[in-house]
């Protein structure tokens, strides 16, 4: 499954909201260089994963209100969610063994 980008609110409830799956949210921006570090790591993972997780990218600055929806304060942020809840979150780039313990520890 390819990551999908989600860029408005209608996106966000189709694809996060209503997921039958567990769903992780990248919340990123073009201008952000640990995001450009991570977004890598977030592209490989999510083939490891297919059908399991969705892997979503949020751009914060394309899609401000559903940042501000997540009161997403630093970038990159990952959030989990499942069942259309937050689960957990963590702020920062993490390395491909860091994201996948994130998600297993919490899936």
């Amino acid at each position: 499954m390819e990551v999908i980008h989600v860029n408005n609110k209608e996106e966000y409830k189709r694809e996060i909201l209503d997921s039958k799956i567990p769903v992780i949210i990248d919340f990123w921006a073009t201008w952000c260089m640990p995001c450009k570090m991570f977004g890598p790591v977030f592209e490989k993972i999510s083939a490891e994963y297919n059908g399991k997780v969705k892997f979503v990218k949020v751009d914060v600055d394309e899609a401000s209100e559903v940042a501000m929806a997540f009161s997403i304060m630093s970038i990159p942020t990952i959030v989990l969610m499942n069942k259309g809840k937050e689960v957990t979150r963590e702020s920062g780039a993490l390395t491909a063994m860091q994201l996948k313990q994130f998600i297993n520890d919490n899936i």
